[in-house]
């Protein structure tokens, strides 16, 4: 049974949850498509302007990990996906497109709580589960060929 990613839930409040996810990938290493969907910065309390304003292909990943790691926010909807750098960044649009490009990793976080990862990297993909399960996220379970019924590999 081939492993594609993994799924959890993550709590539905303010905090660096896409930086704790990311923690085993290294970040920085990658170029990144970024899908400018829908999370905010927090400010004491109160949500200000967006994490990330626009769509944005060619995302460095040096700028994306600081923004997730040291920052606290509020996710509704995310849509990061990460190319080697120097490859052509792309929005990847089913699984049968990440599986052909070079795109190695995709996060996609739905409603708030809702937390799917793809990666093409299968020892990556088990530190990440234990990753997700040591950070007391819920429901963490592998995603395989049998029973990942996403047909789009984003956040709409």
């Amino acid at each position: 049974m081939k492993k594609r990613g993994l799924t959890c839930e993550i709590p539905n409040e303010r905090g660096r949850f896409l930086g704790d996810l990311l923690q085993p990938f290294d970040t920085a290493a990658y170029d990144w498509y970024n899908g400018g969907e829908e999370a905010y910065f927090c400010n004491e309390e109160i949500i200000t302007d967006p994490l990330f304003p626009n769509q944005l292909f060619d995302m460095d990943g040096v700028v994306l990990k600081d923004i997730v790691e040291n920052n606290e926010y509020y996710i509704i909807f995310a849509d990061l996906k990460a190319f080697p750098k120097g490859t052509k960044v792309v929005n990847v649009q089913t699984y049968e497109e990440y599986v052909k490009s070079d795109c190695q990793f995709v996060l996609i976080i739905v409603d708030c709580v809702y937390a799917a990862v793809y990666c093409k990297d299968q020892d990556k993909l088990a530190e990440l589960y234990l990753n997700a399960q040591s950070q007391g996220y819920s429901n963490v379970q592998y995603t395989t060929d049998e029973n990942d019924f996403r047909t789009r590999l984003s956040a709409w």
